[in-house]
């Protein structure tokens, strides 16, 4: 597998800058890399720079930030595709999901950089296969890959690298090195599904959550406090597989199959929610009851103030679980 970590990777181009490739390009600045932004819209240059600026102290709260020198004047924004290009060792494209648009985009791209460029997107809604689908042989589609990152990406780690029916296994490997190089949890999704793996994870957990909304079960603040105080603290622990592991007591998962993993089969609705315009109004004024006067500025420096003690926490126990293996 290709050491992503030499200078083979030093320059990168972000394309598309709202919150997403802004919070990219906050991480890649603070790992030392030399970062260039397009956005077609030149007024994006303004939040991009704002958010990065709020964004470096936290990474370097993290210990994410190897450049002691990172600054969000440091980015090179453009207009122009072609210059934004012009130097790319590897390209995180943040556009709009729409499909014809990616195409275009691609093909373009393709043309503007070196052959051994790897072409990544953030999509979340479209799969590698039909972004490819558009593209030419000669625009070498091989190197097209699905880089999706969870929101916020410079605080989450989390991202699923996934190939279309087009890319090589080198694509894959040298992705996957590369993300993990900068600090992130990269696990590669083996076949195309919409939405990937945790959004598929959270798609679930929705059609629960809109089921007992419309069933009357319990009100929105009920299932926020149900999760946030319960599951929810379990989960940025450990991964739920592990979690029932550990329900099965002594002799774990093996218990769990045999003995509780059938009636957790009747705990799930067993129809589809009704999504109408009554549940979708219900769900949103109950939501908003449930969070009351707080503002949205509020509710994100404590989700990512919170986020970064987690972090900070977790890796402590990492390093200490990494010094008990080599004692």
């Amino acid at each position: 597998m290709p050491d992503s970590t030499t200078p083979s990777i030093q320059h990168i181009s972000i394309i598309g800058c709202g919150s997403i490739g802004a919070s990219w390009a906050a991480l890649f600045l603070a790992q030392g890399l030399t970062v260039t932004a397009f956005d077609i819209n030149a007024a994006a240059e303004a939040s991009l720079r704002k958010l990065v600026t709020n964004a470096l102290p936290v990474l370097k709260s993290l210990g994410l930030q190897k450049s002691p020198f990172a600054s969000a004047d440091s980015i090179i924004f453009t207009t122009d595709l072609a210059k934004a290009l012009q130097h790319a060792d590897f390209v995180q494209e943040n556009g709009p999901e729409r499909l014809e648009l990616k195409q275009k985009m691609f093909s373009e791209m393709a043309s503007l950089v070196r052959p051994d460029v790897v072409l990544a997107t953030s999509s979340s809604g479209l799969t590698c296969s039909s972004i490819q689908s558009g593209m030419s042989a000669a625009s070498n589609p091989s190197r097209v890959v699905v880089g999706h990152p969870f929101n916020p990406p410079h605080l989450i780690p989390l991202v699923e690298v996934v190939g279309g029916e087009q890319t090589s296994q080198d694509t894959i490997d040298r992705t996957m090195a590369f993300y993990n190089a900068m600090g992130k949890k990269a696990v590669h999704v083996k076949k195309e599904v919409v939405g990937h793996i945790a959004n598929r994870l959270q798609a679930a957990l929705m059609r629960e959550m809109l089921s007992m909304l419309q069933n009357d079960t319990c009100s929105v603040s009920d299932i926020d406090d149900a999760m946030a105080y319960g599951p929810g603290l379990r989960w940025g622990i450990m991964g739920p597989n592990t979690l029932f592991h550990l329900a099965g007591g002594e002799q774990g998962a093996q218990h769990m199959a045999d003995h509780l993993l059938e009636p957790v089969t009747t705990w799930w609705a067993k129809e589809d929610p009704v999504l109408d315009e009554k549940l979708k109004k219900k769900w949103v004024d109950s939501t908003m009851e449930a969070v009351r006067e707080r503002k949205f500025d509020d509710l994100v420096t404590q989700r990512d103030a919170e986020l970064v003690h987690l972090l900070n926490l977790r890796k402590e126990w990492d390093g200490y679980a990494e010094a008990r293996k080599e004692a």
